[in-house]
């Protein structure tokens, strides 16, 4: 079968750089059309460089990485430094990348990706703030319909919110694009925080990385050694979870993965819920499913399968 045509959206953040460490370690399953820099975790700037330094650490320097939003629609940025650090790789010591960012802007190119496959067969994987994703749909209506399918990684209902009560990051960084996105009648699964926390990096598999012995091993190791501290900190958890690589172990293996298709509505008005992920998880509403809403995940099997993956790099 041939590799899934991805584009990969996304505000690394060390997790989000495992992520796309993963995607470009598994050619055989999928086939990074590009990368697409937005504002998140950190500012852009350091976003669309720390996409190219990740790209370079897999050796990858072929996979076009280009610039997008600044800013989410409508709101102020919120970042996310007291998580990933100042540069948002915070952990190992990286070189700057001498790839230079692709010419055009991030939402053009998804545009253009959309326009230029085959209708059903580029997936979406945003892995940040949903901005560029919305802005692509805002501009250019004809390409809603082209997206194969929306894998991402965002949301929260039994684990509530991780940067205010009700709301997970991703999603309250920009809930004016995540509603968009979400009523775009495309095929959507979500991997919130209720199956990403239970994706911990514990000590033995971290050891795991690092004793890998190459480059990438070593540098994740490191990077989850910096960012764990956030998180055990908070949830008192064995170690840190890896969101984002959920969304790209889910293309490779989703047998590895459980949830249920529900209806998954985004909260934009209320200031005190605002972000929030409203799943109906138990069908109690008559509002119809538009998303496959992940709940579980067999956590052996996904560092198996990362831990070998990232050997191979």
């Amino acid at each position: 079968m041939a590799p899934r045509k991805i584009i990969i959206d996304t505000d690394p953040g060390q997790d989000d750089a495992v992520a796309i460490l993963l995607a470009l370690a598994s050619p055989d399953e999928i086939e990074v059309l590009g990368i697409t820099a937005v504002a998140g975790n950190v500012p852009l700037s350091l976003t669309a460089k720390n996409a190219r330094i990740v790209c370079e650490l897999a050796g990858q320097t072929g996979v076009p990485v280009y610039a997008g939003c600044d800013r989410p629609l409508i709101r102020p940025l919120v970042t996310a430094e007291h998580v990933h650090g100042k540069t948002g790789l915070d952990g190992p010591v990286l070189p700057d990348p001498e790839m230079p960012l692709a010419d055009g802007h991030a939402v053009d190119f998804i545009i253009e990706t959309l326009r230029k496959h085959d209708s059903g067969t580029v997936t979406l994987c945003p892995l940040g703030p949903l901005t560029n994703i919305a802005m692509a749909f805002r501009k250019a209506p004809d390409i809603v319909d082209r997206v194969q399918e929306i894998v991402l990684m965002g949301g929260a209902y039994f684990e509530v919110g991780n940067i205010t009560p009700t709301a997970e990051f991703n999603i309250h960084v920009d809930p004016e694009a995540a509603d968009i996105v979400f009523r775009s009648g495309r095929p959507i699964v979500v991997m919130p925080l209720d199956v990403t926390h239970k994706a911990l990096v514990t000590k033995p598999r971290n050891d795991a990385f690092r004793a890998l012995g190459n480059k990438v091993g070593i540098a994740v190791a490191e990077m989850t050694d910096f960012f764990e501290r956030f998180d055990k900190e908070k949830y008192g958890s064995a170690g840190a979870p890896l969101h984002d690589p959920c969304v790209t172990a889910y293309l490779i293996r989703p047998e590895l993965f459980s949830g249920r298709q529900v209806n998954v509505e985004v909260e934009t008005r209320s200031e005190l819920t605002m972000g929030m992920t409203i799943a109906d998880w138990w069908g109690v509403t008559d509002r119809a499913p538009n998303a496959l809403f992940i709940g579980d995940l067999d956590a052996d099997g996904f560092f198996e399968l990362l831990t070998e993956r990232l050997g191979r790099l």
